[in-house]
């Protein structure tokens, strides 16, 4: 029995040292649920000098995993199994995860660098008042083109796009909201209409278009576009602001009739491991000296009115990327339409697809 008790005891001693080590390592490696954090976040969306210069003065660790839709990381979430203390979710997905009661409110007290967000980006109808979610950046949608390759149009209209001169040398994003919502505006409705007759319409005038569209394209569009292979794409602000970055004969612009303006906003799930070191993580970034060095890294549209200053003036003046009021007021935030609305749109954008292929 004193042999089986003395081995007992040795068992046990081995394992609580093994325990201490363990906890000792993970503690200098920075991985203790106290001084760690998990961001996550869109692929290549984010300075990483930013993450070592956050960790440095913090103390905390981050753990950045990425995504490469809104649907995937709505699904990560909500599922579970992994902890995220930082995401960042689009405008629609942010309003369906309050829905799902996925996100905790966020405690301004621990946010003083909150005052730095231009207060027209504030108070979406996606989140009145900012209860869970702070703007990480904004963007439009509108279209690149080539100059040398689309003669005289200026694009200032939807209807460019569909000149005969273009016959198959445009780009469309592979994205349902998006073409759908430039038919939508195109015939003058809201993107975020949902009457039948309208999205019906909007089809038929889509189908039209065709005979233009060289590709409906996701990343691809941007190398693409910078070397030459079509005259206009429909895009995202961000993603032209870098094609240009690559070719700058290419210019971009927001046609007259409206478009899409969407925010891509820092929230604290409601699973999140440790909520003050996503307080600290949030704020850092709401600096606007750390903000102004992410816009430049990443290549979108900063709502931190503060960070202009450190921007250079062809940046923070560029009224593409920073359109004025006027233009912000034809603008929409893409509104949750629910799972039947958003499941028919997608319906509608595969027949349209197919259209092409005929």
């Amino acid at each position: 029995m004193k042999q089986l008790s003395r081995a007992f005891l040795a068992v046990f001693i081995a394992a609580f040292a093994l325990m201490y080590l363990a906890s000792y390592l993970n503690a200098s490696e920075g991985y203790t649920g106290g001084n760690t954090i998990t961001v996550y976040n869109w692929g290549d969306y984010i300075d990483p000098a930013l993450l070592d210069k956050f960790e440095a003065e913090t103390g905390i660790k981050v753990i950045y995993q990425t995504f490469d839709s809104n649907e995937a990381m709505l699904t990560k979430i909500s599922q579970g199994g992994t902890t995220f203390d930082v995401a960042v979710p689009s405008d629609y997905a942010i309003n369906k995860m309050m829905e799902e009661k996925l996100l905790l409110p966020l405690d301004k007290s621990l946010l003083p660098n909150y005052k730095h967000i231009a207060p027209k980006y504030l108070d979406m109808s996606f989140d009145p008042g900012n209860v869970y979610s702070v703007p990480y950046f904004w963007g439009t949608v509108g279209i690149i083109f080539n100059p040398e390759l689309a003669g005289d149009l200026t694009f200032e209209s939807w209807e460019d796009l569909w000149d005969p001169s273009l016959a198959n040398k445009v780009f469309l994003l592979d994205g349902a909201r998006e073409v759908i919502g430039m038919g939508l505006n195109t015939l003058g409705y809201s993107l975020n209409d949902t009457e039948e007759e309208h999205l019906q319409e909007a089809k038929r005038r889509l189908n039209e278009l065709t005979p233009n569209v060289k590709a409906i394209l996701g990343d691809e569009i941007k190398m693409l576009m910078a070397n030459g292979e079509a005259a206009a794409a429909l895009v995202w602000s961000g993603d032209a602001s870098e094609i240009m970055d690559e070719n700058e004969d290419l210019d971009y612009v927001i046609p007259e009739e409206g478009s899409n303006i969407w925010f891509d906003n820092m929230v604290i799930p409601k699973t999140a491991d440790n909520v003050e070191g996503a307080h600290k993580f949030i704020n850092f970034m709401l600096d606007p000296q750390n903000a102004a060095v992410n816009a430049e890294y990443v290549g979108y549209s900063t709502p931190n009115a503060d960070a202009l200053q450190y921007l250079p003036k062809e940046v923070s003046q560029d009224k593409r990327f920073y359109p004025d009021d006027e233009v912000l007021e034809k603008l929409e935030v893409y509104r949750n339409l629910g799972k039947r609305n958003l499941s028919h749109l997608n319906e509608l954008f595969l027949e349209f697809k197919m259209h092409r292929k005929r």
